[in-house]
């Protein structure tokens, strides 16, 4: 990491944030806390936030990590890859499906991603995210192909995740945030 780690001894912050925070986590900082935890009121907004995008939205949650890894792969945000493709694992996705979504960004990120094992709703979700990772405009055809397979609280959601993780992904390279060993 680009900045040292946080500890209590070099920047002291509230005990209910730390706390909170370790709630979240299963008990122990990733190194992403490490370096929020420089921050009071970055943490305590993130800490909330982050929780709501991740656990507390109706939305597929296989679908939202597949945006998340899409936009993890796209960014070179390899921490975020390292936590989010195990989490899509464990909501469903598949391994042939990673697998595709690697293949996609390698070859042609812009592009159309082939439906094979990601399956065409799938497929949709990562050009989704590509299109919002790369471009930030998404073009009319692919919204509209959003609009024909999610209601609006769908689609609200989904791109909440999205753009959610292109602000983590940036924060997370630009610091140079490195996966736990």
């Amino acid at each position: 990491m680009r900045i040292p780690d946080w500890t209590p001894a070099l920047k002291p912050q509230p005990q209910e944030l730390v706390d909170a925070i370790l709630a979240r986590r299963g008990g122990a900082l990733l190194n992403l806390d490490k370096a929020l935890l420089w921050s009071e009121p970055l943490a305590r907004g993130w800490n909330v936030y982050l929780k709501a995008v991740r656990t507390e939205l109706p939305t597929s949650r296989r679908l939202r990590e597949l945006g998340i890894c899409t936009v993890a792969l796209l960014t070179g945000a390899q921490y975020e890859y390292h936590h989010h493709a195990p989490d899509f694992l464990a909501a469903g996705g598949t391994q042939p499906q990673l697998d595709a979504l690697h293949a996609f960004v390698k070859a042609d990120p812009r592009g159309i991603p082939q439906i094979g094992s990601l399956g065409e709703v799938e497929a949709l979700v990562v050009r989704y995210a590509a299109q919002m990772t790369l471009d930030v405009k998404v073009s009319d055809e692919v919204f509209a192909a959003l609009r024909q397979n999610f209601d609006e609280t769908q689609i609200v959601e989904l791109t909440s995740a999205i753009a959610t993780y292109n602000m983590v992904a940036r924060f997370l390279v630009a610091l140079g945030i490195t996966p736990e060993a």
